[in-house]
Order: structure tokens, then C-alpha cells, then sequence
């Protein structure tokens, strides 16, 4: 895998997947997480969202469930693949391969672009998030949860990376500031950073300190694990052109 290949991380993450969610500390650090992501995208029935990087399509389903309108990208078809299955046929989702950084969408085509952890992987954060302002309305949000560069779980990621790991060694964390500097060179408007998870990587701590923590979240960014950028794209905002022609409709072939 090349180091600057996010498909191929993708793919290494996917097997992954499952054996997180079914832990303690997985679960505890998945809920706090979603909750804080979801209380920045709400309210959801009627309105468009794109979820870019969606993986394996949980958060996506559950904002369809909650009724929005959901596309779902990922730059690996094994995730989309896993996606699929997992939507079954519903028709207020669909799934396709496609780079964050080279949307197949037209522009101010959704009310709300979101991505969980995707920013630190791609190799320029700056055209994925000028890709996801374009093909958001003027007027709407973009919503972005990365993991934040200074929290035990980043140094732990960084020593990984250090002994090899594909996936961690080519990350790259940003600070709340970081991000909202991010932002607004993309001309996003009312930034903003909310910080979650501040317990220690372990299931003890996550079982001890879940509670408390979630009295944290939303607070405070220092120490967190887990930051969620929210911005808005000004109501003015010039059309951004797309450098290709092709596009998905929001009920384009799964």
C-alpha cells in the first residue's frame, strides 16, 4: 500500500471495524462520538446529506433513519461494498466509490456535506474540504469529526505509526485550532470546534470515565480525542466549478 493511497487505508481498516465496535471501549467511544457529531447535523428529516468517506455506511443509515436524504462516498469499494449490504435495498440511501477530493456531485447539490475521520487521511485536506463547500448550498453546513492531534489516543496512533502500522503511519492530526484555520481558508463562516472523548484508550477508563466525560463534550477541546468542525457556507458564496463533467444523482444505481 502507498503511503498516500486512502483506499488501500480504507481497506485496512474495514476487517478492524467490527472488532472495535464489539468492545467496551468501542462502543462507549463510538456513542460519544456519534452523539456529539449528530447534535451538530441536526434537525435531518427532509434535508440532503452527503457523507463523505462514509465507510461502511452505520452513520449513514442512521441519518436516513432519522429522515434525511443520505449519498454515501468512500474511496474504497470494499467499504461500499460492505455499505450496500448493509442498506439492503432502502431507497433514502445510496452508496458510491468516489475521492474526497474529486466529488462526482453537482455543485449545491446537498444541504449538509459531513465526514468523520477522513480529513487526516486524504493528501490535501484543503481540496477535500473546498470539494465538499462546493457541493453544498449556500446556506449550509459542513460538519467534519477528526481525531485530534493532542490526546493519549493520538500519541498511541503515532507510536503505531512509528512501528509500521499502514494505517497510522501516513495520518496526519490537527489541532481545534488547525482546523478552524481549515475552515475559514475555505471561506466557511460561523466556525466552530467541539471536543469529545477525553478519557485514556482503555475499556476501564472508558467504563469509569464515560459519564463524566460526556459532561465534557461540547465544552472544551483541550485533550480531546475526537474534535467536530462545524461551518457554513456564506449564503453569497460564488459557484465553484467542477473540473469534470460526469456526476451521480442523489438516486443514481447503488
Amino acid at each position: 500500500m502507498s503511503e498516500r493511497d486512502p483506499a488501500a487505508a480504507n481497506d485496512a481498516l474495514s476487517p478492524a471495524y467490527a472488532a472495535w465496535r464489539g468492545s467496551t471501549l468501542g462502543r462507549i467511544t463510538d456513542a460519544i462520538e456519534r452523539d456529539l457529531m449528530l447534535s451538530r447535523i441536526e434537525p435531518l428529516p427532509g434535508r440532503s446529506v452527503l457523507d463523505v468517506g462514509c465507510g461502511d455506511g452505520l452513520l449513514a443509515l442512521e441519518l436516513a433513519g432519522r429522515g434525511a436524504h443520505v449519498v454515501g462516498v468512500d474511496a474504497s469499494q470494499r467499504m461500499i461494498a460492505a455499505a450496500r449490504r448493509r442498506a439492503a435495498g432502502r431507497l433514502d440511501v445510496s452508496f458510491h466509490v468516489a475521492r474526497a477530493e474529486d466529488l462526482p456531485f453537482r455543485t449545491a447539490e446537498f444541504d449538509i456535506a459531513l465526514a468523520v475521520t477522513m480529513l487526516c487521511f486524504v493528501e490535501d485536506a484543503s481540496v477535500a474540504l473546498k470539494e465538499m463547500a462546493r457541493v453544498v448550498k449556500p446556506g449550509g453546513r459542513l460538519v467534519v469529526g477528526e481525531l485530534g492531534r493532542f490526546s493519549s489516543w493520538a500519541a498511541v496512533r503515532r507510536v503505531k505509526g512509528w512501528m509500521g502500522s499502514p494505517v497510522w503511519r501516513r495520518a496526519r492530526f490537527r489541532s481545534a485550532s488547525e482546523l478552524r484555520q481549515l475552515a475559514r481558508r475555505e471561506g466557511l463562516t460561523d466556525v466552530s470546534v467541539r471536543g469529545a472523548v477525553f478519557f485514556p484508550p482503555f475499556g476501564l477508563a472508558a467504563r469509569l470515565l464515560g459519564a463524566v466525560d460526556r459532561r465534557l463534550t461540547g465544552r472544551v477541546t483541550a485533550g480531546a480525542a475526537f474534535l467536530v468542525l462545524t461551518g457554513t457556507k456564506p449564503p453569497d458564496a460564488p459557484a465553484a466549478p467542477r473540473s469534470r463533467n460526469h456526476h451521480f444523482s442523489r438516486r443514481g444505481p447503488p
